[in-house]
C-alpha cells in the first residue's frame, strides 16, 4: 500500500492522508476517482490497464507500479498490484545505510553545519524525497543519497531524473555507493568507498572515497609534456589539463561540500563528458584554461539609430561651380572601364589649371575634416604594429594566468588579461572601421599571424 498515487491521465499526484487529495481545486476529485476504479473492476479491466501507478518508493526508482483504489474501516488504501512492489516499500533499511546517514550527519555536525535524514522536500505539487540533507554555507543544500543495494538497471534508470529535479531546485545532488557498476555511470556524480560492515562505517576512523573525486593536472602541450594531446595532433602548444584520481577522507568530503571547497564539474575528455568532484581552486581554474578573450562581450554603438553616422561618407563632394562648369561626360566603352578591386579606388587629383582660382583656399568643411592618425604598418604582416603588439600582450597575460596557483594572484592577473584582450578589441574594432573592413576576418587574421609566430 502507499499514501501517494500518480493518475496518468491527470498527470497529478494523489495525496490519500488528504481530504482534498492535496488538489482543492478540483473539489469531489476523491468520488471521480474511486468511482472510475470501482467501475474498471466491475468491467474486469486489469490493473495495469488502468489509470492509478504508485507515486512514492516505485515512482522514485524509475518503477511503474499499478495500483487499484480501495476502502476500508473507512480509510482509503491505494494497493499495488504486484507483491514485489510492495515489498518495495516495506523492506528495512540496511544497517551499513543508517550507518551512512548518522555519519555524514555527525561530519556536518562536527564542521558547523546542520542537517537532517530522510527529508521530503515539496516542490510544487511533487516532493523531493532525500537520504540525508545537508544545509552549508552561503544558502547550500547537497543532498547525500546512499546507494547500496544491488538493483538492476531499470531500477536505476530513474538517478538522472531524480538528481536532476533536486539540482533544478536549489540541492546539490551527491551519491554514495560501495559498488563499483555504480560509481562507473555518469548520470550524477557518484562517489564510491570500499564495501564495509556496518561498525566500521559508524565508527570513527579513516573512511576513504576511493573514486569520483579528481585532482586536475594543468600542463603545456609542447615536446616535454607527460602527456599526449587530447586533440590527437602531435603538439598542438596550448594548454590542457588531465584529471587524475585522487583518494579523500569521507568526513572531509562531506564537511568540504558543505563550506564549497570542493564543487562538483563536468570534465569533458575527448567526445565524453565525466562528472567529477573538484576543488574549488581547481574548477576555477578550469574556467580559465576553457575561457578565451573572443568570449568577451563586442563592443556596441551606444549611439541611438537615428541622426548622422560616424562612418566617413562614400563620395567626394563635388562643388556647385564644377558641377555647372563641367559637361556630362559620356560613358566609356566596356572594355576601357578599369576593373573592380576589392578596395574603393581613390579619385584623381585634378590638374593645376583646371582648378578654378576660387577653390585655392580649402573650405571650412574640408578643413575641419577629422585626418586619420597614420599607424606603422608591419611589411610581413600587412597589419598596424599596434595591433600585433596589443594581442601579444594579452596571449602573454593568459599564459601568464595558466601558470599561476595562488588565489589573490590568480584574480589580478585574470583582471590584467581582460583589460589587455578588451584593448585588442577595441584597436581591432576602429582599425577595421578605418579600412572598412571585416572585423571578424581582421581579428582571426592578427590571432593567427601572432600565434602561429609565437609556435
Amino acid at each position: 500500500m502507499a499514501n501517494v498515487v500518480w493518475h496518468k491521465n491527470f498527470r497529478i499526484l494523489l495525496d490519500l492522508t488528504r481530504d482534498d487529495l492535496d488538489h482543492p481545486e478540483f473539489p469531489g476529485l476523491w468520488d471521480l476517482i474511486y468511482t472510475a476504479d470501482r467501475f474498471y473492476g466491475r468491467r474486469g479491466v486489469p490493473v495495469s490497464e488502468r489509470d492509478l501507478q504508485c507515486g512514492g518508493v516505485c515512482r522514485d526508482m524509475g518503477v511503474e507500479a499499478p495500483m487499484h483504489l480501495r476502502m476500508r474501516g473507512g480509510r482509503r488504501e491505494a494497493v499495488h498490484e504486484r507483491r514485489e512492489d510492495e515489498e518495495r516499500h516495506t523492506a528495512p533499511m540496511s544497517d551499513e545505510h543508517k550507518a551512512y546517514q548518522e555519519r555524514i550527519l555527525r561530519a556536518a555536525h562536527e564542521g558547523g553545519f546542520g542537517g537532517d535524514s530522510e527529508v521530503r522536500t515539496r516542490i510544487g505539487r511533487t516532493w523531493i524525497q532525500t537520504d540525508t540533507l545537508v544545509e552549508g554555507a552561503d544558502g547550500r543544500r547537497i543532498g547525500w543519497e546512499v546507494q547500496l543495494s544491488t538493483i538492476d538497471e531499470r531500477g536505476l534508470r530513474g538517478v538522472r531524473a531524480r538528481a536532476g529535479k533536486a539540482a533544478k531546485n536549489g540541492i546539490t545532488p551527491a551519491w554514495h555507493t560501495d559498488r563499483a557498476a555504480y560509481a562507473q555511470r555518469n548520470d550524477t556524480h557518484w562517489t564510491r568507498s570500499d564495501r564495509l560492515p556496518a561498525h566500521l562505517i559508524a565508527r570513527n576512523g579513516d573512511l576513504r572515497i576511493v573514486s569520483g573525486f579528481r585532482a586536475l593536472d594543468f600542463w603545456h602541450c609542447d615536446t616535454n609534456a607527460l602527456y599526449p594531446c587530447p586533440h590527437g595532433i602531435r603538439r598542438c602548444g596550448k594548454a590542457h589539463a588531465t584529471a587524475k584520481p585522487r583518494d579523500v577522507f569521507f568526513d572531509d568530503m562531506v564537511r568540504q561540500t558543505a563550506a564549497g571547497t570542493i564543487v562538483p564539474i563536468q570534465f569533458r575528455a575527448g567526445t565524453k563528458v565525466h562528472r567529477y568532484w573538484v576543488t574549488n581552486a581547481d574548477r576555477d581554474r578550469l574556467d580559465d584554461l576553457n575561457s578565451d578573450d573572443t568570449r568577451l562581450p563586442l563592443e556596441r554603438d551606444t549611439d541611438p539609430a537615428s541622426g548622422a553616422s560616424r562612418n566617413r561618407p562614400t563620395c567626394q563632394p563635388a562643388t556647385a561651380q564644377s558641377a555647372e562648369q563641367d559637361p556630362p561626360t559620356p560613358a566609356a566603352p566596356l572594355a576601357a572601364r578599369p576593373l573592380l578591386t576589392a578596395l574603393p579606388l581613390q579619385p584623381a587629383a585634378p590638374a593645376a589649371e583646371t582648378v578654378p582660382s576660387d577653390l585655392e583656399t580649402v573650405p571650412p568643411a574640408l578643413e575641419q575634416r577629422e585626418t586619420p592618425t597614420p599607424q606603422a604598418t608591419n611589411t610581413t604582416t600587412g597589419l598596424p604594429t599596434e595591433l600585433i603588439t596589443l594581442q601579444q600582450t594579452a596571449d602573454a597575460a593568459h599564459h601568464k594566468l595558466q601558470q599561476l596557483n595562488d588565489h589573490h594572484e590568480r584574480d589580478l592577473q585574470r583582471r590584467a588579461w581582460r583589460q589587455a584582450a578588451e584593448a585588442v578589441q577595441d584597436a581591432v574594432t576602429r582599425y577595421a572601421r578605418t579600412k572598412r573592413l571585416n572585423r571578424h576576418e581582421v581579428e582571426t587574421r592578427l590571432r593567427q599571424l601572432v600565434r602561429h609566430t609565437a609556435d
